[in-house]
């Protein structure tokens, strides 16, 4: 028996284009006897609780949230959770509950996102079950996606509408390090297969930043609103984004102004490097340049010709570890050869981490001797 009243509660999507509530997920809670609402989560994570007594709150509070949908703005979509647990329970050609609430409802199935969580219950039907739901109308969610790194076959084959990055995953991420570039990579994988990114509990201002950073199309999280019965205003939390996004937008401009300062500083570097190219002990030291990791040449077609030239116990010493070594496949020597070829100009890369010292870096380039010769810098991006 499960301890409490079923109640929906709904928490707020924003969207990032404009601020308003897109729409709202609905999530389950508990009123005790004192009337207190606690989260059903625990209840869903528990192994012990009756799965029968699970699909009935379940279906309870799909019941309710359909109910209650009909007094939201017209514009607004509805997210309710389906678990893959049901859906193995299930017979191939069996009626699905949930298209059969819906369909009782008398809500417009095109304004319905089921989002299926990712990880427990997979399914050999999820696939034809998913093809149901979108030949109903309804869009398509992956909840919980990232979370353990694995299943992304899910998304080739359900096609999902939308992503939802893992809570756990993308707070972390949002701090930084290397999981900030897997969530990043998955935001990516999004875009390239047209999906939408949801960024659910998001906090901070923070964790929007990088929420925005990964192009999410909607955020969710206590930073704006916590689950409630009632439903907000559409426009209740406009100005609250439009603050933070301007927070985001100056904090985005300080760093290109930052990379605008490295650029000229480089273009100072590679003036002083280019009149000491044969040099083994160039004039120039990282005193003035303190985010200069190495120096080395590469001829036209990528492979390195001179030693590494590195700045350690206060003067440049030669590794010659890497000499016939060929890099014409790493992104900043294609782009050079693209970019910099003809207008012999500097071209600096996208950061990067680096295979061999596992540092984040940055390379610059530019062609000299007539473009014979490329003259080449790696740059420490962590203090930048």
């Amino acid at each position: 028996m499960l301890d409490g009243q079923p109640v929906a509660v709904f928490q707020p999507f924003i969207d990032t284009a404009n601020g308003q509530i897109a729409g709202v997920e609905a999530l389950a809670r508990l009123r005790d006897a004192h009337g207190r609402l606690h989260s059903a989560g625990p209840l869903f994570a528990d192994p012990k609780t009756p799965p029968a007594a699970l699909r009935r709150l379940d279906r309870a509070i799909r019941e309710q949230a359909f109910a209650r949908f009909h007094a939201a703005p017209a514009h607004w979509f509805l997210s309710v959770n389906i678990s893959p647990r049901w859906i193995g329970r299930l017979r191939p050609e069996q009626a699905l509950p949930s298209l059969k609430q819906l369909a009782s409802s008398g809500i417009d199935p095109q304004r319905v996102v089921f989002e299926i969580t990712e990880l427990g219950g997979a399914s050999s039907r999820l696939a034809a079950v998913a093809a149901r739901y979108r030949e109903a109308g309804v869009r398509i969610a992956i909840d919980d996606f990232g979370a353990g790194y694995s299943q992304l076959d899910r998304v080739l084959a359900l096609r999902p509408d939308i992503l939802k990055l893992d809570m756990r995953l993308f707070q972390e991420a949002a701090r930084g390090g290397p999981s900030g570039e897997v969530v990043k990579a998955l935001a990516l994988m999004a875009e390239k297969t047209g999906c939408w990114i949801i960024a659910e509990g998001v906090e901070t201002e923070a964790e929007l930043h990088f929420a925005l950073e990964c192009g999410a199309r909607f955020v969710q999280g206590y930073l704006f609103a916590k689950p409630e019965i009632e439903f907000f205003d559409s426009n209740a939390f406009v100005e609250h984004f439009a603050r933070l996004r301007d927070a985001y937008v100056q904090k985005k401009l300080a760093e290109r102004m930052r990379l605008m300062a490295l650029r000229r500083q480089l273009a100072e570097l590679f003036t002083q490097l280019k009149s000491d190219t044969q040099s083994l002990a160039p004039a120039v030291t990282p005193a003035s340049f303190p985010w200069l990791l190495r120096l080395y040449q590469c001829d036209r077609h990528g492979t390195q010709i001179t030693p590494n030239l590195e700045w350690r116990d206060g003067r440049w010493q030669a590794d010659d570890r890497y000499l016939g070594h060929n890099w014409s496949w790493r992104p900043y020597f294609y782009q050079l050869l693209a970019e910099g070829w003809d207008e012999r100009r500097l071209i600096l890369s996208n950061t990067y981490r680096d295979a061999t010292t596992n540092q984040y870096c940055l390379t610059a380039g530019q062609f000299i001797d007539d473009g014979a010769r490329l003259l080449l810098v790696d740059i420490d991006a962590s203090g930048l």
